[in-house]
């Protein structure tokens, strides 16, 4: 009780000091133009910090109320969550029902010299579009496993099958005998900030509408006799990470998943300006914005709704989006989910030594393990 009264007259006069003494030194005259902006920042800086604290320092103590894990087993614990996997679908992530209403049109299409098809299927109003290719078999072992091979923002299906950050990731995983499926999903800032908009009028949002899109997409893919149902995987890289980790946890076909260049100490790359990484508030990228997130589902809380199932989490040292080590610091959380199931086996982190990109050699490992 006796913080909480200092903390509120720090914040009054904190206040009081804002609107009377500008950046200059000299009080600002009440009714003047610059004391009622400094009145208007003041009170910007209080709403602020209100909801700094609500949604970092007082994360854990909230979540805590959210959560009642059950780890005496593997079944046990996966019924525990399910009241908040169930929050995840109906508060943050809310897909909606988008249907089939038409047979899914197949044409050939070829992606940096790799041969396969583009397939666009009709859900009334949208289509899920893809691209999707086999690997080219020399005898027939039955069928193939399957990969979700999702872009992030800026990027393209094609851009998996080329250099840069992505470093030809869809065409490693061809070669190495996996059959790839590659969503389109929407990929630039302006466009996913309007549409998000849109969504957030309508209580859907964007990963929701590209996860029934993937889910439509599946139904069709895994009829194929040359998939393996039972073995689908996926990875993406930055927002194909977020992607990752969006639909993992409402998605159990999705049977293991990388995520690459997304995982996150989430409380501060939301909220926390810091010169050590970008934080989302400080960007113009407000469709990374979900309603209720950080109530309950940091990535270490997101993660325990993708348990049991492997998870591969990569993070570049130089990579801006977040500072390393709290990455390792959120992913030590994580971790222990799966150590208190005596599962450990099935989580790892990858830390390298580069930027925001994908590893190769340590994904076609991970997945020849689990699929």
């Amino acid at each position: 009780m006796r913080h909480f009264l200092y903390g509120n007259i720090f914040l009054a006069l904190v206040f009081f000091l804002a609107i009377t003494i500008p950046a200059g030194g000299q009080e600002a005259l009440p009714g003047s133009a610059e004391f009622e902006e400094n009145r208007n920042k003041a009170y910007a800086d209080q709403l602020e910090m209100y909801l700094r604290q609500m949604l970092v320092d007082q994360y854990v103590e909230r979540a805590n109320k959210y959560w009642t894990r059950d780890y005496s087993s593997i079944d046990a614990f996966k019924r525990s969550v399910e009241p908040n996997r169930r929050r995840w679908e109906s508060v943050v992530v809310k897909p909606p029902l988008l249907q089939k209403t038409g047979s899914p049109e197949r044409t050939p299409h070829i992606i940096e010299g790799v041969s396969g098809e583009w397939i666009e299927l009709p859900l009334g109003p949208v289509t899920a579009q893809a691209f999707i290719a086999f690997p080219e078999r020399v005898d027939d072992d039955g069928p193939l496993p399957l990969i979700i091979v999702q872009h992030g923002i800026g990027s393209t299906p094609e851009t998996t099958f080329r250099g840069g950050n992505y470093h030809f990731y869809a065409r490693e995983l061809l070669d190495a005998g996996y059959a790839v499926l590659v969503p389109m999903n929407l990929r630039s800032v302006d466009y996913r900030n309007r549409i998000e908009r849109l969504c957030r009028l309508a209580d859907t949002s964007l990963p929701g509408i590209e996860l029934v899109r993937v889910q439509n997409l599946l139904d069709i893919v895994l009829a194929d006799q040359r998939i393996d149902p039972e073995r689908v995987g996926m990875w993406g890289l930055s927002l194909g990470g977020l992607a990752t980790m969006f639909w993992m946890p409402l998605e159990p076909r999705i049977k293991a998943g990388i995520v690459s260049a997304w995982f996150n100490h989430r409380r501060n790359k939301m909220v926390i300006p810091d010169d050590r990484y970008t934080c989302f508030l400080e960007t113009r990228e407000e469709h990374a914005f979900f309603t209720g997130w950080l109530v309950e589902f940091t990535d270490s809380d997101v993660v325990s709704l993708i348990c049991p199932r492997p998870l591969q989490v990569v993070h570049g040292k130089k990579d801006r989006i977040a500072h390393w080590p709290q990455v390792i610091e959120e992913y030590e959380v994580a971790r222990k989910h799966y150590e208190k199931l005596d599962i450990e086996d099935r989580i790892e982190l990858i830390m390298h030594e580069g930027g925001h990109s994908v590893a190769v050699e340590e994904g076609l490992a991970f997945f020849r393990k689990w699929l």
